[in-house]
């Protein structure tokens, strides 16, 4: 795919291409070829992105609730409709393999969830110590909602975002990430073929310039912001300067506990497709630190290098594929150099640490999936983001050392229990430090249940009514009776 022109932003229901910024050339890691050139937002466009979305909110609300429900609901219906267009554009924004590009249809069910929230009481009444006051407890939106999404999510965050912002009655200005502008666009554009009102959702495909203009703008009411520790930083100092409340979800470095008593072909399996295979890597969800009891070790790593070295890489947009590239020349240099480093620490390369670069895929910015036993955890390799298709495998003896070793680091945003005890499962998941536990299963996220991270994960929801109650604000009304 290259697109005949500049793809633009999408302000008030019109595309826009002629912008303040530079223009973005986009390039496809699969083929590291150039597929679109993107226009990106600056101040100039941020302006008028956040003005049209104050007048499209005003709208918004002038509506009936049953209007609004109905149209999230109209909403997801198309989205519906073009499943398999947001899929391939989520392909042609980074790569992914379209076998994990179901984030088209967690943007569908997240839009019917919250849909369901619009029409629902959203606040209370509270008796008054001495006296009959009527005593109300409200909650209402912010207004406009900034919400940033990084290059490996646009749709996820879309959905998580998007959808409860809007069931909250706020607008929104989106910045995807100008890596991966394409599938938020086309939804953009979904969202006023659904009949939203125009200026409702913008999306504004920007680089520093035009996301340092969205989290200082004084019209914005509150900023979401999916990425890393560094950027989130300088949005929390931008974004105090006009007291502008953000919410995070940051990095993890999740721990993935193996014990004795497992299915072992189940763990192996969820193992490979929630670690190096997952997104290659490149996901806050990935499970990177494999802890396995030593009963268990050897039996383990042998079904797990058997999953890794034999799934698929190459062309994404084959239904077959496991693993594709990761997102650009220089991120694949990173990578293999953070391998290089972890083996001189004395980790073991049990498969991987090299470039796929034969073939069809030559061009391309393929990483081996790669495995390394026995590492450190206090390693460079196992307390910081790769942010690519590696994993380190660690031993452990029994419960409290597994525990020790997983909350041994910065993050907290997701942990992976397999065992077989129930009891096992309760209590190790309550001491884990982690926002979420997954216990014989994939991380999947949904709409019914808060996500987010601890320490240096971030803090704040999506999901649930934990989720949903983050893009509204409290208000407190007495009514004298006398």
């Amino acid at each position: 795919m290259t697109a005949a022109g500049p793809v633009g932003l999408l302000i008030g229901g019109d595309r826009v291409t002629a912008t303040s910024e530079n223009l973005h050339e986009h390039i496809y890691p699969a083929t590291g070829a150039p597929n679109a050139t993107v226009a990106l937002a600056g101040g100039d466009e941020i302006d008028q992105a956040v003005d049209a979305a104050r007048q499209a909110q005003r709208a918004w609300m002038a509506l009936t609730v049953d209007r609004r429900r109905d149209a999230l609901i109209d909403l997801a219906d198309v989205v519906h409709e073009h499943l398999d267009e947001l899929a391939a554009l989520n392909v042609q924004d980074y790569a992914v393999p379209i076998s994990y590009a179901g984030t088209a249809r967690m943007l569908e069910w997240f839009l019917r969830h919250f849909a369901g929230y619009v029409d629902k009481p959203h606040g209370f009444s509270s008796p008054v110590n001495g006296s009959f006051d009527l005593n109300l407890i409200e909650r209402e939106p912010y207004g406009v909602v900034g919400v940033i999404a990084p290059w490996n999510g646009s749709l996820a965050v879309a959905a998580s975002c998007v959808a409860p912002a809007l069931a909250a009655g706020n607008a929104v200005v989106f910045k995807p990430s100008e890596l991966a502008p394409l599938a938020a666009l086309r939804f953009g554009e979904l969202c006023l073929t659904a009949g939203l009102p125009p200026g409702l959702v913008n999306i504004v495909p920007a680089g520093p310039v035009g996301g340092a203009a969205l989290v200082r703008h004084p019209g914005i009411g509150k900023i979401h912001f999916t990425g890393g520790g560094v950027t989130a930083r300088k949005v929390l100092r931008a974004a105090a300067e006009n007291l502008i409340p953000v919410v995070t979800e940051l990095g993890g470095k999740s721990a993935n506990i193996i014990f004795a008593d497992a299915d072992l072909d189940q763990a192996a399996t969820l193992s490979a497709h929630q670690g190096p295979l997952m997104q290659s890597g490149q996901s806050c969800a990935c499970a990177s630190r494999i802890l396995v009891q030593d009963a268990i070790y050897d039996e383990f790593v042998e079904r797990f290098l058997a999953i890794v070295s034999t799934a698929r890489v190459g062309d994404p947009t084959d239904p077959s594929v496991r693993l594709g590239p990761v997102i650009s020349s220089a991120s694949l240099e990173r990578i293999l150099t953070i391998v290089d480093r972890a083996v001189d620490e004395g980790g073991d390369l049990l498969t991987g640490g090299h470039r796929i670069a034969e073939g069809p895929l030559a061009e391309g910015f393929y990483v081996a999936p790669t495995v390394l036993g026995n590492v450190d955890n206090q390693s460079a390799l196992a307390q910081d983001e790769t942010f690519g298709p590696v994993v380190s495998l660690m031993r452990f003896t029994d419960v409290d050392e597994a525990v020790r070793i997983a909350n041994d680091t910065q993050y907290g945003l997701n942990a992976f229990v397999h065992t077989r005890d129930l009891t096992r499962a309760h209590t190790v998941s309550r001491r884990l430090e982690a926002g979420s536990v997954w216990v014989n299963q994939f991380s999947q996220v949904s709409p019914q249940g808060p996500y987010g991270g601890f320490k240096q994960s971030g803090f704040g929801r999506t999901g649930g009514l934990e989720g949903f109650q983050e893009f509204t604000r409290v208000k407190n009304i007495r009514i004298g009776i006398s």
